[in-house]
């Protein structure tokens, strides 16, 4: 038997693709396969990535920028600080510029114990908001019920201060004095009669309320997302073997979105750490730290704002962009440790 000359062969192939309905591949479709393939790169995709890349470090040189700026405008003013910065809880005294007195124990405990009360208050809400949005609620009121939960980050941080001096502060007022007088005795509870907070409500407490409210959208939100994904097959296994729908969202649900849960709670925190306005009205004016969630006291942000009038003066100003350097970097720490969750959650 002689074996088939080259054309006789795709002649024989011709018939079988005519057959089968599959066309022969032309000389054009070949030539658009090759230059589509995995080692090309459309232009479209370059500019796109070109741009991706960028902007990624754009960002990281602003936010490098923005440290160096506070490092060196810090560094004078540190050189010329007789108290030491870590560990003086006193007045900040920087009249004299040669021999400044001053430390962050106070505004530290201050900004930390007011976002452990608002992430207190807000994480258990916010669980709840999305756990009964993505099982519970009706398919018709999922959008609207959402997209007043995410309305709340709208709010102006200023139109939440005014709220929480005019009226949640004279409110709760009643409230932090019965709670003075059957536990007054423990420290969280101690309410001094020389705080400037003593007969205006506004306190620890007012302040992480409102702050609570204000950092509520977020970890909501980013649960919700991190809820609405878990796998089908997981839901409807557990409703297979007879599960009811609390026990689906315990042992399929939470299980899955746990790690969104947190990491939203810790861009939450990252968030209540460096607020302003809202504090700087909730919160009466104190440079000591007592303790008590019933005494004011001024965290790193309100401190800065309220001094913000001696500015004029590049030693003094430097002093609190010493303490501005402290909260860049523990809110730089914080949302740090949330994308490790996210990134360890997701390997």
């Amino acid at each position: 038997m002689t074996s088939p000359q080259p054309g006789e062969a795709v002649a024989e192939k011709e018939p079988m693709l005519m057959a089968t309905g599959t066309p022969s591949p032309t000389k054009e479709t070949q030539t658009t396969a090759t230059t589509t393939g995995a080692g090309v790169i459309r232009p479209g995709d370059r500019v796109f990535q070109i741009l991706s890349v960028g902007s990624s470090w754009l960002v990281t040189i602003i936010i490098a920028a923005v440290g160096v700026f506070l490092l060196m405008r810090a560094v004078p003013s540190l050189m010329n600080n007789d108290a030491n910065f870590f560990t003086y809880g006193g007045e900040w005294n920087l009249a004299d510029t040669t021999a400044m007195q001053f430390g962050i124990p106070n505004l530290f405990f201050t900004t930390v114990t007011v976002s452990l009360v608002a992430l207190i208050i807000a994480m258990p809400i916010a669980l709840g908001i999305a756990i009964f949005l993505s099982n519970y609620c009706p398919k018709s009121w999922v959008r609207p019920l959402g997209f007043l939960v995410d309305l709340l980050a709208a709010v102006p941080s200023i139109v939440y201060g005014i709220w929480g001096f005019m009226v949640l502060g004279p409110f709760l007022g009643p409230f932090y004095d019965w709670i003075n007088s059957w536990a007054g005795g423990f420290v969280l509870f101690a309410l001094h009669e020389n705080s400037p907070s003593f007969s205006t409500s506004r306190n620890l407490f007012t302040g992480g309320i409102v702050l609570a409210i204000m950092i509520l959208p977020i970890i909501a939100s980013t649960a919700r997302e991190v809820f609405v994904q878990t796998p089908k097959g997981h839901i409807e296994s557990a409703l297979a073997l007879g599960a009811t729908r609390w026990e689906v969202v315990r042992m399929t649900v939470l299980p899955f979105g746990l790690s969104g849960y947190i990491s939203g709670s810790m861009l939450g925190l990252g968030r209540a750490l460096g607020e302003t306005m809202a504090l700087y009205m909730v919160i009466a004016s104190s440079a000591a730290f007592t303790g008590s969630l019933f005494d004011g006291g001024n965290t790193f942000a309100t401190h800065i704002a309220l001094h913000a009038q001696e500015f004029n003066n590049d030693l003094m100003a430097g002093a609190y962009m010493s303490a501005g350097l402290v909260l860049f970097f523990l809110t730089f720490i914080v949302n740090a440790a949330a994308r490790a969750v996210v990134g360890k959650a997701s390997a």
